[in-house]
């Protein structure tokens, strides 16, 4: 039984060939943002590292800016639609750029501190 629901999106995160990580998109936060991203998936793309905090990978998404912030806690998802880049938040952070928060990653989290640059994220729906 999927724990998906109109709201709420439960997706995997897999470092290829490493680990998965479960992932919420949570439509309330930006509903046309994660309705594009929903449509696009399976998503993937090389691992980039922003400092210590921010795990990202670069899609050919282009949404806009939506429910823009700055500050996001770990665990927190975003999209970056200068770069349509979907941000994954290592650690609490103020950023320079404002991003569309988008979701939540699952247990786990500390496996994106292993990720090297180049890695392959994938982000997909689990098939039930």
């Amino acid at each position: 039984m999927s724990i998906s629901s109109v709201s709420r999106k439960q997706l995997i995160l897999e470092i290829r060939d490493k680990s998965k990580i479960p992932c919420d998109l949570k439509r309330h936060l930006s509903p046309r943002t994660v309705g594009t991203i929903m449509r696009s998936l399976p998503l993937e793309g090389h691992a980039h590292l922003l400092g210590q905090s921010i795990v990202y990978f670069e899609t050919v998404l282009d949404s806009g800016i939506e429910r823009a912030r700055t500050e996001f806690k770990k665990g927190d998802v975003a999209f970056l639609p200068s770069t349509g880049s979907i941000c994954f938040f290592t650690n609490d952070v103020a950023s320079a750029k404002k991003m569309t928060p988008i979701g939540k990653l699952g247990d786990n989290i500390d496996a994106l501190k292993d990720i090297k640059s180049g890695d392959v994220l994938c982000i997909y729906e689990e098939a039930t």
